[in-house]
């Protein structure tokens, strides 16, 4: 079996060593290449390293959850695991819909990691057994799946320039479209950059449209 190398992101040191060294004795089977404490280390490892796989903490300084949807755009072959103290089933939905393919509770036994590492390398989707079954039925709530997409709410305004912005319009249109000025546009693309926790209009955009999916109400006659 080939090597599978891994990052770890976890802002807790003792953690940090303890997976380390779990991943260190897998019987040669993965090659530990990087570590990170916090979310903007999760996308500068993947941009880096393009490691097969990105083991992250949820609970770090920094939108952990908009890190994971950057670090499948830089790097998407990275199969992401979220290896969490969380039990929330809003948060494995967030982390979820955000790209990660694991979500490995740290109450598991260690086998469960190296577990998960395998089943998403190979394609699969792995969530921690005890925890698989809520999981399953939450990703069928659409209230859940609202509730999860909450942390992010756009104004009124920023949903107007959001829609002229997937329309391709520059500043100076999107001013004129709304009638305010170009400059106050430009206020609002920094606020929104911030808000949804990315670098430029294009990953505004992205981040905007994952953020309207989850969002969405149900139809109802479906």
């Amino acid at each position: 079996m080939s090597e599978i190398s891994v990052v770890v992101v976890d802002d807790h040191p003792l953690m940090l060593e303890a997976i380390s060294n779990l991943l260190e004795r897998g019987c040669h089977r993965f090659k530990l290449i990087g570590v990170g404490a916090n979310a903007s280390e999760i996308v500068d490892l993947c941009q880096q390293t393009k490691p097969n796989v990105a083991i992250v903490d949820l609970h770090m300084p920094g939108d952990v959850y908009q890190a994971i949807a950057r670090a499948t755009v830089v790097s998407p072959a990275t199969k992401i695991v979220a290896f969490t103290a969380s039990t929330g089933v809003d948060s494995a939905i967030r982390a979820l819909d955000a790209g990660a393919s694991g979500y490995v509770l740290k109450g598991s036994p260690p086998s469960e990691l190296t577990e998960a590492i395998s089943s998403v390398m190979a394609g699969e989707t792995y969530i921690t057994r005890s925890f698989a079954s809520r999981v399953i039925a939450g990703l069928r709530d659409v209230s859940v799946r609202r509730k999860a997409a909450e942390a992010v709410m756009l104004t009124i305004r920023e949903l107007q320039i959001v829609r002229l912005l997937m329309n391709g319009r520059t500043n100076k249109e999107i001013a004129l479209a709304i009638k305010i000025s170009e400059k106050t546009v430009k206020h609002y693309m920094t606020a929104l950059m911030q808000k949804l926790q990315v670098r430029n209009r294009l990953e505004v955009v992205i981040a905007a449209q994952k953020l309207s999916e989850a969002q969405a109400p149900t139809n109802l006659h479906s």
